[in-house]
């Protein structure tokens, strides 16, 4: 067999998945190497996409031309909008997804992308000529050439899996780890950690007591992910929410002993804010109970999935504590929690577009890079299968800025701050969530997707229609009064002061106990306005219209915050500059700008241990 591509990438997990959908889609031929294709965007955690700033993540790959917005919306089970007591910076779309329907679009939709091949085998070593990446060995014996190679290894990399005292080696339960990789990359001159994560039992739904527990509904009017033309769900499943005791924390206790986080086995850091059920009993001794969710896995099984319980504990004590939550005294278990134990590269090693500073052609995608969450995995892997496509045709990488993109903060945090612990998004990471909003994801991004060639022209146009429609709306209500007559009694209903003259709709809109729904439906100008709005549109310019004039303010001064800073971004600094030269510089400065080689002075403003001086210091010189 003699196999040549263009683009070849390693791991079909979210992130793989993005990266070869997203170079077939720019025109390059494409090899997905998986270990198994029956498991090709494996839901290997929670069912659910999205999520506080996860939500905005998937709304940002719809809008760049992904697919995981399009398959989560055909997958849903449940819609939620986080937040909605909060400003819009905070609301986060999330979906309850049929584990098993979820591969399966995704696998669809792959097989039906014009460029994707498949290849089930283990890639154990890159072919690498003159620091320039050629290609991959498998397995089998299987050498294919490649002009970039995107590696999106997931969990495999030497995984080990801790269940109590028991241990073995595989990337996910059931399947076995990947093998060669790590110990080439070192010897290259790589550096690697260890980072563990887990997940909770998985549970015989027909076992539960559900009238023990809160139900959890989704949205009366449920919404979607995606800007295309996918329809939000028109049945729901119910979610529901348990809690532990002192009984189940006692019982667990029982078994910290065997535990293979406290008895030292585990030599990687789990995840910060998602911790195991015995790591919250140990931190937070104080509290009585822990919130438990309980999620269905999909339409047709009884599988439930306990988010909030995840566990490496022995099985006998998992077992014993389940059944000593309220509504889970018959519970029946269809396998264990567990921890895996995984290599990562720390990802200052990257540059800006995830290509490797040491091996060109070379990018790294996903959790190998330190981060948790299919979110963060997916959009890291969209980035790489752009870039991989830049890098064989020498064109500039493609890098979202941090006031562009959610996933320009996550990325920019990852090569600029590094991480030592599994790195997961907060709306509190990102310095311009105001103009960040899951909203307007399509208005910030598509134009600059559609300008690489990735969305197509329709998405464009459909942007820019929206766009049009909503500056009309904010002009007509801008322009447009109103008379006591039409709208007090709506306004004492509300709870705010009547007005005594015609006033604009616009003044009205700044109060806060008003919003544009109930004025439409009150103000017979304002329905007859809405009418020529395409009905498919409606929502979202509605709502767009509604945040740009109430949080206008806000809106204004972000953005003058943004241009400030854009003045540091748009000063570029050579990757083979000599910060040793500059005496001005403080050593820690120097050092870290040598490691890191920061790709424009902003990016240099954000390195831990470069000071405000260290950048005045190399202004001055670069003035000069």
């Amino acid at each position: 067999m003699k196999l040549n591509y263009d683009i070849i990438v390693v791991g079909a997990g979210h992130a793989g998945c993005e990266a070869a959908a997203a170079a077939a889609n720019m025109g390059c031929k494409v090899l997905l190497v998986t270990m198994n294709m029956q498991t090709i965007a494996q839901m290997s955690c929670n069912p659910a996409m999205g999520g506080i700033a996860k939500g905005q993540i998937v709304r940002e790959i719809d809008a760049l031309g992904g697919y995981s917005g399009i398959v989560s919306d055909k997958s849903m089970i449940q819609f939620r909008m986080l937040n909605r007591s909060k400003g819009p910076a905070m609301w986060s779309p999330r979906s309850q997804n049929d584990r098993m329907l979820f591969a399966q679009e995704w696998r669809t939709m792959l097989e039906h992308t014009n460029g994707v091949d498949f290849w089930q085998d283990m890639v154990s070593e890159l072919i690498i000529e003159n620091d320039r990446v050629c290609g991959v060995k498998t397995s089998m014996g299987v050498e294919v050439l490649g002009k970039a190679v995107v590696l999106t290894n997931g969990t495999f990399l030497n995984g080990i899996i801790h269940i109590g005292e028991k241990q073995f080696g595989g990337g996910r339960s059931g399947e076995k780890s990947a093998k060669g990789l790590t110990e080439q990359l070192q010897s290259i001159g790589f550096q690697s950690g260890r980072m563990k994560t887990g997940t909770p039992p998985r549970l015989d739904g027909r076992s539960l007591d559900y009238s023990k527990m809160e139900v959890q509904e989704g949205d009366e009017k449920p919404g979607k992910f995606s800007f295309s033309d996918t329809l939000p769900p028109n049945k729901q499943l119910n979610c529901w929410i348990a809690y532990t005791n002192d009984a189940v924390h006692e019982t667990l206790k029982e078994g910290f002993e065997q535990s293979p986080m406290f008895a030292g086995r585990i030599q990687g850091l789990g995840p910060r804010y998602c911790p195991s059920i015995e790591d919250k009993i140990n931190r937070f001794a104080d509290r009585d109970r822990h919130q438990l969710f309980v999620e269905p896995e999909g339409w047709n099984t009884v599988e439930i999935y306990l988010n909030g319980f995840s566990t490496s504990l022995p099985e006998d004590t998992q077992y014993k504590a389940l059944r000593l939550i309220p509504g889970f005294e018959n519970a029946k278990m269809f396998r264990p929690g567990y921890a895996i134990e995984y290599d990562y590269f720390p990802p200052q090693q990257l540059s800006l577009s995830l290509e490797t500073k040491i091996i060109r052609n070379l990018f790294f995608a996903g959790q190998i890079n330190g981060t948790t969450g299919y979110e963060e995995a997916a959009c890291q892997g969209l980035i790489a299968g752009i870039n991989a496509v830049h890098a064989i045709r020498e064109k500039e990488p493609f890098i979202l800025k941090r006031s562009e993109a959610y996933i320009g903060v996550l990325i920019d945090d990852l090569v600029t701050k590094g991480t030592d612990e599994p790195y997961r998004m907060f709306t509190s990471r990102a310095e311009f969530r105001t103009l960040l909003r899951q909203d307007n994801a399509d208005v910030r991004l598509t134009p600059l997707s559609y300008a690489i060639g990735l969305a197509e022209e329709q998405r464009l146009r459909r942007v820019e229609e929206k766009v049009s429609y909503t500056e009309n709306l904010i002009n007509f209500i801008r322009s447009t009064s109103i008379t006591p007559e039409e709208i007090n009694e709506h306004l004492q209903n509300a709870g705010t002061e009547p007005i005594r003259q015609k006033v604009k709709v616009h003044n009205l809109l700044l109060r806060p106990q008003v919003d544009i729904h109930g004025l439409i439906h009150k103000f017979e100008g304002m329905r007859q306005y809405i009418g020529d709005i395409p009905e498919s549109e409606r929502s979202l310019v509605l709502e767009q219209a509604e945040i740009s004039i109430k949080y206008q303010g806000y809106i204004e001064k972000e953005f003058e915050i943004v241009e400030k800073l854009n003045k540091l971004e748009d000063v570029s600094l050579r990757e083979d500059f000599d910060y040793s030269m500059l005496g001005s510089l403080s050593m820690e400065a120097r050092q870290k700008l040598s490691k890191i080689k920061p790709r424009t002075l902003g990016q240099a403003s954000r390195i831990s241990g470069v000071s405000p001086s260290d950048i005045s210091v190399l202004l001055v010189y670069l003035g000069r």
